[in-house]
């Protein structure tokens, strides 16, 4: 699930429960509220909208992994 903060970025979020707070750090993705794994879609979907994000603020970042 991605949500849309205030200013237009987009935010990885668990598709069971909404909760935006994701651990990354551990080699698989999961949720901290509900437990349950974020899914290598759900990230490659996440990573595509923070590609777009940048194009469209005209950020010369790039999304890191």
């Amino acid at each position: 699930m991605i949500f849309i903060n205030p200013r237009g970025a987009p935010e990885l979020a668990c598709d069971h429960c909404g909760c935006r707070w994701v651990d990354r750090l551990k080699g698989t993705a999961y949720c901290y509220e509900c437990g349950e794994e974020i899914t290598a879609a759900s990230i490659a979907e996440f990573q595509q909208a923070l590609t777009e994000f940048a194009a469209r603020s005209g950020s010369g970042d790039k999304p890191g992994p």
